[in-house]
C-alpha cells in the first residue's frame, strides 16, 4: 500500500475512534448529571475525593501505554472536572498570584473546569471558604525539605473547616525567560526559598549573574515576562501562564523536594477505605502526660501514627499544641473509641479532618 493510502487508512481509524470517544464522554456526562440528582436526594456533596481516587487508581492500573500514567490522569482529570462542573460550578481559592505552586496544585487536583481565584494570604483562603464565597481552598501544609508551614497549621486550628483531601506535588524548578537564551540573562529572580533550593545549579551555570528576591516564584515569572534580561526560577506551569520559554528544567538541588497540600472545605468526606485523620491537641503540663494521653491509647489500638509535631500555642492558652496524622477515619469505631480515650485526658482536642490518603509522588 502506498504511503498516502496508509496514512489515509490510519486517519480514518482515528476519526472513528474520535467519534466513539465523543459518544462515550457525552454518555459519561449524562451519568454525572444523574449522579448529581441522586446526591441531592441523599444530601451528599458534589466533590467526593474518595471516589475520584478510586477512579484514578483503576485508570493507572489499566493503563498499558504508550501514554504515561501522568499523561492519562491529566486527560481524565479534565473529563472528570468538566462532568463535575455540570453538577455544580466549583470555586477553588488558593494562595496567589496566578502561576504559584498552589495554583498548579489546585489545577491538577480539581481540573480545568473549576474556577480558580488567587488571594494574598492563607487567612484569606480560609476566610473565603468559611464565608461560602468559595467551595474549597488548597494550601501547602508541609514540604519535604523545609518542613511544616506554621501559618497553615495555625489556620487549621483557628477556622471551623475540615481537611477533605490531600495531594503531593513535586517541586520542580525551571529557569524561564522571554527568549529562552541563557546568554541574555543578567538577573535571576525568584522567591528566596527557590533561590536556595537551586543554589548549586546557579553557582555552576550562572556565575556572576545578579540574584533578585521576589515575594513568590510566580511574581518572578511575571517580572521575567516584562524584562528580557531577567530570568525567573519558577514552575513550567507558571511559565505557560506568562508565555515564558524554558532555558533549563529541573534545576533544583534536591530531586525529591515535594510539597504536601491539603484541601479545606465545609464538607466532611465519608470513609473511603484508605483514609488519614489529622488532629490537633494539647495535654497537661506534667511528666508522662503525652505518653499516657496520646501514645499509649494509639499503641494499644494498633493505629498507625504517621506524623506528630509540636507548635507553640498562638494564643498563649496552652504552652504547646501537638499536630498528628494517623491512618484511619474518625467514623470508624476503633478510631472513634481511641479518640474518646485521648480526649478524656486532653486539655483540648480538635479533629482537623478525615480524608482519603494521598500518594506521595
Amino acid at each position: 500500500m502506498a504511503p498516502n493510502k496508509e496514512l489515509a487508512a490510519v486517519r480514518r481509524e482515528i476519526d472513528a475512534l474520535d467519534s466513539r470517544l465523543l459518544e462515550l464522554i457525552n454518555r459519561r456526562a449524562e451519568l454525572a448529571i444523574e449522579v448529581s440528582g441522586l446526591k441531592k436526594k441523599g444530601s451528599l456533596g458534589v466533590y467526593d475525593p474518595g471516589r475520584e481516587r478510586e477512579i484514578e487508581g483503576k485508570i493507572t492500573e489499566s493503563n498499558s501505554g504508550p501514554l504515561s500514567n501522568e499523561d492519562i490522569l491529566f486527560v481524565f482529570r479534565g473529563i472528570i472536572s468538566r462532568c463535575r462542573s455540570l453538577q455544580h460550578d466549583e470555586k477553588v481559592v488558593y494562595l496567589g498570584p496566578e502561576g504559584s505552586f498552589s495554583n498548579q496544585a489546585a489545577f491538577l487536583k480539581f481540573g480545568s473546569s473549576s474556577e480558580f481565584f488567587p488571594v494574598p494570604s492563607f487567612e484569606d483562603v480560609f476566610e473565603q471558604v468559611h464565608g461560602e464565597r468559595a467551595d474549597f481552598g488548597i494550601v501547602p501544609v508541609e514540604n519535604s525539605v523545609e518542613g511544616s508551614v506554621g501559618d497553615v497549621l495555625d489556620m487549621l486550628l483557628k477556622w471551623d473547616l475540615s481537611v477533605s483531601a490531600e495531594c503531593f506535588e513535586r517541586v520542580e524548578h525551571s529557569l524561564l525567560s522571554l527568549s529562552g537564551d541563557i546568554k541574555e540573562v543578567k538577573t535571576v529572580a525568584s522567591h528566596p526559598q527557590a533561590l536556595g533550593q537551586c543554589r548549586k545549579w546557579i553557582a555552576a551555570n550562572l556565575y556572576g549573574v545578579a540574584l533578585l528576591e521576589t515575594p513568590s516564584t510566580a511574581a518572578a515569572a511575571k517580572m521575567a515576562a516584562r524584562e528580557r534580561e531577567v530570568a525567573a526560577i519558577a514552575s513550567k506551569f507558571s511559565g505557560s501562564i506568562y508565555n515564558l520559554r524554558t532555558i533549563q528544567s529541573n534545576i533544583e538541588d534536591s530531586p525529591r523536594n515535594t510539597t504536601r497540600f491539603v484541601v479545606v472545605g465545609r464538607e466532611k468526606p465519608p470513609p473511603s477505605g484508605k483514609d488519614k485523620t489529622s488532629i490537633a491537641f494539647s495535654v497537661k503540663d506534667e511528666p508522662g502526660a503525652l505518653h499516657k494521653t496520646f501514645f499509649l491509647p494509639f499503641s494499644e489500638a494498633g493505629i498507625n501514627l504517621t506524623k506528630i509535631e509540636s507548635r507553640p500555642s498562638s494564643d498563649g492558652q496552652w504552652e504547646y499544641v501537638f499536630f498528628a496524622d494517623f491512618s484511619g477515619h474518625c467514623e470508624e469505631k476503633e478510631i472513634k473509641d481511641t479518640l474518646e480515650k485521648v480526649k478524656a485526658n486532653c486539655v483540648f482536642l480538635k479533629v482537623l479532618g478525615s480524608y482519603p490518603a494521598g500518594v506521595p509522588g
